[in-house]
């Protein structure tokens, strides 16, 4: 073979070379991008994407520790959290307010907001109890013992998730009470029984675990409580659609469902 044909095919052959290369790389990248998406939705999207999420107040301390579990295994990520009652998180969405996502203490209040939120998706339960003073100074034994008009019991307004939680189960046992507040968020109701500013108040399970030493949660059976649902889901006005997205489809991951499930919070 003349030399000049000789080196000839091996620059062709050196040329092809060095193009495979990058396209292999290419192929390797886009095989990993469907993989990952597939396990965990949105995973480079996540990576560099500032998250805000709207969420019901009684998730407050679980959430922060789940943000903080995301975050680590999300580098880049950062999520703000903004608590509140799931009523006003609806009014906050309605009216235009920035955020990714939104995960609220019940379905109705997520039905309502079916227009401006993706597919939504229950992602953990909880139950009610009665809060009390360190000690059950009153002892309050169960629901029929709050229609006592010497109890000052405090409820969560009708229109807050806790609230209608509450009358449900007061209405069922045909049990009357007479709050001498309704507060704005299931937080509010708690802090009034830390406070000693009311006897009782109907918490959630989880929320009167976040007191201890300040206030005792007094059991309500089964067939006489409810169940709530929190339903999580991406806004369709975020500017970090699939960012929103990964985050929401990882809090019903094996390791979101830990999280929640430590705290108290039953699997959906």
């Amino acid at each position: 073979m003349p030399l000049t044909l000789a080196r000839r095919r091996g620059a062709a052959s050196v040329l092809t070379a060095a193009l495979l290369v990058p396209l292999a790389a290419c192929g390797s990248d886009t095989a990993n991008s469907d993989s990952g998406a597939r396990a965990a939705p949105s995973a480079r999207g996540a990576s560099k994407a500032d998250l805000t999420v709207l969420a019901a107040a009684s998730l407050t301390d679980v959430f922060r520790t789940a943000g903080a579990a995301y975050e680590k295994s999300h580098p880049g990520t950062r999520i703000t959290f903004s608590f509140a009652g799931s009523q006003e998180l609806a009014a906050q969405v309605e009216q235009g307010a920035p955020a990714d996502a939104l995960v609220t203490a019940d379905t109705k209040t997520m039905e309502r907001l079916r227009a401006d939120t993706g597919t939504p998706e229950v992602i953990a339960g909880n139950r009610l109890v009665i809060a009390t003073a360190e000690g059950n100074p009153e002892e309050i034994d169960g629901l029929e013992d709050l229609a006592d008009p010497g109890l000052k019991v405090v409820l969560a307004a009708p229109e807050v998730p806790v609230g209608r939680y509450s009358r449900k189960i007061l209405d069922a046992q045909k049990i009357t009470v007479k709050p001498v507040s309704q507060e704005p968020s299931v937080r509010a109701v708690l802090s009034k029984v830390e406070l000693g500013e009311a006897d009782a108040g109907l918490v959630y399970r989880t929320d009167a675990a976040t007191a201890p030493g300040k206030v005792d949660a007094v059991e309500i059976p089964d067939e006489q409580n409810a169940i709530a649902e929190y339903p999580a889901a991406t806004l369709k006005t975020s500017k970090n659609a699939e960012a929103a997205g990964a985050f929401v489809a990882w809090l019903s991951s094996p390791e979101a469902q830990k999280i929640l499930g430590d705290a108290g919070f039953q699997r959906p």
